[in-house]
């Protein structure tokens, strides 16, 4: 069946004058509506949104955004801002693109397999770098806001991140919260902002009401990466968040720092029951528990000793989408690690 812009109106030579009338009636309804649209986008900004340290002024929404990494990625496309993305960086370079996400951003391309340059972004003619530090851009590196700002590209930094730049309370699920409400706002999207955050706060709180407490907080260590010095989570990284909202307690939660290496006495001595291991890259999960099984030093670990390891996704130990579903995982784990 034609739709209705489809179908050819024919007026009777003798309703011409009441056509029109109807005309004029359509056209002056559909401007209004135009009107209106503009005139809400219009008082929405400017806005100032908190960035870190900084105030962040927005005049109009981004038109040209580059996100980097996994899941700030993935923060876009769950509040359906793929129109306003230009692509996006450094998945590739340390890990597999996953096929949830290839989905998601369509014929988006990848602009660098790792950090991006200066000159990437502004070949991509992006207006907006949502970043991190450490998650595309490095204090003192070539891309930070102070070097995109004159090339007219806004930065929003994410919240997990400012901790190398500043001083912030403990990380918690609000960091993944403040970021998604941030970005409503920056794109003038706060009412699917509010209703994902809702939603997630929601479906946190039902399940945490139904969960079989511990008789005490499972010890926790988790293991990114590194053999020599093991790469982990301290006070100020998301894991941290994930394994308290599923009952645990991260051995390094007094390591003043969100991702850093430590000593393996540490691990040793604190003696985990649970060991998290963050899969990507080159070395598998599956590799990094063989050597944890293999070194004779790690022997006596609960967590080794009792083959209790549980693996989460890079995109999953990262403020994201997937936290919720992380901390459903992990709390099944610490339970049967009993």
């Amino acid at each position: 069946m034609p739709t209705l812009a489809h179908q050819q109106i024919h007026p009777h030579p003798h309703n011409k004058s009441a056509f029109a009338k109807h005309v004029i009636l359509l056209l002056s309804t559909m401007m209004a509506g135009v009107l209106q649209a503009s005139s809400a986008t219009d008082q929405h900004y400017p806005i100032d949104v908190q960035s870190c340290d900084r105030i962040v002024t927005f005049d109009h929404a981004p038109k040209a955004t580059v996100s980097n990494d996994v899941n700030l990625t993935e923060m876009m496309l769950a509040l359906k801002l793929q129109d306003s993305m230009v692509g996006f960086t450094g998945v590739s370079g340390w890990k597999t693109l996953d096929p949830t996400l290839r989905n998601g951003i369509g014929e988006l391309p990848e602009l660098s397999p790792k950090y991006p340059s200066k000159e990437v972004l502004l070949g991509a003619d992006a207006d907006f770098y949502f970043a991190g530090w450490n998650y595309g851009m490095r204090v003192g590196g070539g891309v930070t806001p102070d070097t995109l700002d004159p090339l007219g590209i806004k930065v929003y930094e994410l919240t997990e991140s400012c901790i190398h730049i500043m001083d912030k309370p403990k990380v918690s699920m609000n960091d993944l919260y403040n970021d998604l409400l941030n970005l409503g706002r920056i794109f003038n999207v706060e009412s699917r902002a509010n209703t994902l955050v809702t939603g997630y706060k929601k479906e946190l709180a039902d399940f945490q009401a139904h969960l079989t407490p511990l008789p005490s907080p499972t010890k926790v260590f988790v293991y990114d990466s590194g053999e020599e010095q093991p790469f982990t989570s301290g006070r100020y990284g998301m894991p941290t968040a994930l394994i308290e909202a599923a009952g645990g307690k991260n051995i390094t939660d007094d390591v003043k720092k969100s991702w850093t290496q430590i000593g393996w006495e540490s691990v040793i001595d604190r003696a985990p029951d649970v060991i998290i291991i963050v899969n990507y890259g080159d070395v598998t999960a599956q590799q990094k528990i063989n050597f944890l099984r293999s070194n004779p030093a790690f022997s006596d670990i609960p967590a080794v000793k009792n083959n209790q390891f549980t693996v989460l996704e890079y995109v999953e130990a990262t403020p994201g989408p997937r936290n919720i579903e992380a901390i459903k995982h992990l709390a099944k784990a610490f339970r049967a690690a009993l």
